[in-house]
């Protein structure tokens, strides 16, 4: 017996009444529907906390008439409240690990390498130091590289410090129907996993090195990425354990170092590509981040922090540029506002299309 359509599914959720009136599809509650060879798993996502256990009834409901449709051989369902679920604790409280209860995140690594079922490519995009715009650079990347017909998914790595969700427009946590894999919110075409989807924007992350390792691993491999051409992971600064384990613990395709174009930066880009040589990481090309300035007004070109740097660097490694980016108000406002450029057709964009086509010839 063959797996029932998507259609029919929607069709079963749609007759099941919500104690407010209305669905479940007509309320637009149900999330990551996936019908796969018999077995049907969703989350029903629910504004508040208080919404979601009142739906529990109709949560029992959509899993009973699911089992009675031909061709079903399992349910899961989970349920998730993207809403405050009590008061944050007062300011003198201690400090909190951050594990959400749900998805537990932040175990301890497990031993041996790993593999990342379904995806072809993993592009790791690393700097030396903080400040370069490597975040803004890796999700404008994923984009470019979706909009160019490839299938695209988006690690935050930088655990101490993710802005993934909030540059992707991402508000929602992600659901886990058995508390395990883990669905990615899709941003854009994109697939996107961050542990800052799992905390609030304020609260830090208290863990030691060990932890990291563990959460990477994780996000890695428990989320539900389906076939991918390519997993861009926007790794932290610098050259500490998450680089480390990701480099050794997955399969790399090639690493991509964002720098500015200022000596100072040079040398802690210099110190990222030695970690990708250590680790026998292949470096792809650089990137040229805030390389020139040109004023909105007048026109003016201004390279304010220094001309060329990268790639002399690139020319003395036998290294490609990738891009030269300029510095931009509207790169800047279209990531703060959850909105990269490169999902607009803004001529701010190009410079990130013409990156994505100059990869795809290098790895296709």
């Amino acid at each position: 017996m063959t797996s029932p359509t998507r259609d029919e599914v929607l069709a079963v959720l749609a007759r099941i009444p919500l104690p407010q009136g209305g669905d479940l599809v007509s309320h637009d509650l149900v999330r990551a529907l996936v019908v796969d060879a018999g077995a049907v798993r969703f989350v029903i996502e629910a504004e508040t906390p208080e919404q979601a256990r009142a739906l529990e009834p109709v949560q029992a409901q959509a899993e009973a008439a699911l089992k009675a449709l031909p061709g079903v051989a399992r349910v899961a369902i989970a349920m998730t409240a993207h809403g405050p679920s009590a008061k944050p604790a007062p300011k003198s409280a201690a400090p909190s690990q951050g594990e959400p209860p749900a998805l537990k995140i932040g175990r301890h690594p497990t031993a041996g390498p790993s593999e990342v079922p379904g995806v072809k490519r993993i592009i790791a995009v690393g700097s030396g130091k903080g400040g370069v715009g490597k975040s803004t650079v890796s999700a404008n990347l994923a984009i470019a590289l979706a909009r160019e017909g490839w299938k695209v998914g988006l690690v935050d790595a930088d655990i101490y410090g993710p802005s993934q969700p909030r540059m992707m427009g991402v508000k929602k946590k992600p659901a886990s129907p058995d508390g395990k894999t883990i669905i990615p919110p899709v941003a854009h075409g994109i697939r996107v996993i961050s542990i800052g989807m799992m905390l609030p924007e304020d609260q830090a992350l208290i863990w030691r090195g060990p932890m990291l390792m563990g959460a990477l691993q994780q996000l890695m491999t428990q989320v539900a990425w389906g076939d991918l051409d390519a997993l861009v992971i926007d790794m932290p600064p610098g050259t500490g354990d998450v680089q480390m384990t990701l480099c050794q613990k997955f399969p790399v395709t090639g690493a991509i170092v964002v720098s500015t174009p200022q000596d100072v930066a040079l040398l802690d880009a210099r110190r990222a590509l030695n970690a990708f040589e250590v680790l026998k990481t292949p470096v792809l090309g650089l990137v040229e981040n805030m390389s020139t300035f040109i004023c909105p007004n007048c026109g003016h070109e201004e390279h304010i922090f220094g001309e060329g740097g990268v790639t002399r660097e690139a020319e003395a490694l036998g290294l490609p540029v990738l891009a030269q980016l300029p510095l931009s108000v509207e790169v800047r406002l279209s990531g703060d506002g959850g909105l990269p450029v490169a999902a607009t057709d803004s001529p701010a964009a190009e410079s990130y299309r013409a990156m994505a086509k100059q990869l795809i010839g290098q790895l296709a």
